[in-house]
């Protein structure tokens, strides 16, 4: 799911590419989409290409690639190694497409829909199903579940489809897999890093660049403890 902004960003770079040969300037997806700053750009770009739908071409100015648009899906790559995370896994069948992990003792939590860069924290506050979900996996406190979109924490064991369960807080030690809500907005699934008066968000994939934030930019939303995997 994209937001509208990230969809307009996404139409006109891939109409001013057929047209031209080449993507429009940040001056120019500004104008287009009439934002006040290309540092909301910059966060539009960020997103796309975090989840695949763009590509950044090195040493050529204004070079962006469209790599699918909207209606078309690509599967993650396969982890490449992890990180300090070990997630917990629950690991079954999907013998039907409406089949989902059922624990016979345990907790029923809502799944609130998809997390990656750039979803609006809106998007999260819709319930789109139940899961029950062991209480070995949990213990005290309110949690929730979200869908993974995109390959930004692979390296962390953490795939494309995948489900997180999320326990909510407003706070994290640093080096902790948390959900970030950046400038009040947009949602995203990073390890934070605390570096004196600033946050970096980190992906786990060389692929994305470390994100650095002023304290108040950022706002834990909950911290990751566990992981619901689904084999096709």
């Amino acid at each position: 799911m994209l937001t509208t902004k990230q969809r307009e960003l996404l139409m006109f770079i891939h109409e001013r590419i057929k047209e031209s040969g080449v993507s429009p300037s940040f001056d120019e997806m500004k104008e287009a989409l009439d934002l006040a700053s290309k540092s909301g750009i910059h966060r539009l770009i960020t997103a796309l290409e975090e989840r695949g739908f763009i590509r950044r071409l090195a040493h050529r100015a204004r070079a962006l690639e469209v790599i699918k648009l909207p209606d078309q899906a690509t599967t993650a790559a396969p982890p490449k190694g992890r990180q300090n995370f070990v997630p917990h896994v629950v690991e079954g069948s999907k013998p039907q497409p409406a089949a989902k992990p059922v624990m016979e003792d345990g907790r029923e939590l809502p799944l609130l829909g998809k997390i990656a860069a750039g979803v609006p924290i809106e998007a999260m506050g819709q319930e789109r199903d139940r899961l029950r979900i062991p209480e070995a996996m949990l213990g005290a406190g309110e949690h929730y579940i979200l869908e993974i979109e995109g390959d930004s924490m692979i390296n962390a064991g953490i795939l494309n489809g995948d489900y997180v369960i999320i326990k909510k807080t407003d706070t994290a030690q640093s080096g902790e897999i948390v959900v970030a809500l950046v400038d009040g907005d947009t949602a995203t699934l990073k390890r934070l890093r605390k570096k004196g008066a600033s946050i970096a968000l980190e992906a786990a994939n060389p692929a994305y660049k470390t994100r650095i934030y002023n304290t108040d930019e950022v706002a834990v939303q909950g911290r990751l403890v566990g992981l619901l995997r689904k084999y096709h």
